[in-house]
């Protein structure tokens, strides 16, 4: 790695798809930048704000499933997460960028003060839409923007719609 490199921290609840790391990617396209993608193993699935997220996206049969708990058993959080990381690294080496990443526990925040603090210019969380969290600036580019002091952009997954 460069010394005069960018650190792009990308934190995403999901494997990233090629629409996510192109428009990643296109944020500083004449720049060498590093990327350290950051996925939490949801084991503490919050089912209220997780049923008003699918019932305000029309997703009823998610709803249902989280209402009767159907959640994945903390191995089966931690072997979902390590496969979205090596898709979303693959992805991104597939560009030509270098690119690592690792599992956080449920709650990002300390991983992402941890990769800041490593060297992290910048934070890019990709998320599906949360209804209750982005509506009380609970979700975590919100979070990580009151106590990070770096630039944070928080993408819709899969689209190119931006959080608040």
């Amino acid at each position: 790695m460069a010394a005069d490199s960018w650190t792009v921290v990308v934190l995403t609840e999901d494997a990233l798809t090629s629409a996510d790391v192109d428009h990643i990617t296109s944020l500083h396209p004449d720049e060498e930048i590093v990327y350290r993608v950051l996925v939490p193993a949801d084991t503490e699935h919050n089912v209220v704000a997780s049923v008003l997220d699918h019932l305000g996206m029309l997703q009823l049969r998610e709803a249902w499933d989280d209402l009767v708990g159907k959640e994945p058993t903390p191995e089966q959080a931690s072997q979902t997460a390590s496969e979205q990381v090596v898709t979303s690294v693959e992805l991104l080496r597939a560009t030509g960028a270098a690119a690592s990443g690792e599992v956080t526990q449920d709650d990002p925040l300390p991983a992402l003060q941890a990769a800041v603090a490593a060297g992290g210019d910048e934070i890019v969380v990709v998320t599906y839409p949360h209804a209750v969290e982005d509506t009380f600036h609970t979700d975590w580019a919100s979070r990580a923007r009151d106590e990070l002091q770096v630039p944070v952009l928080h993408l819709y997954a899969g689209t190119s719609a931006l959080g608040d």
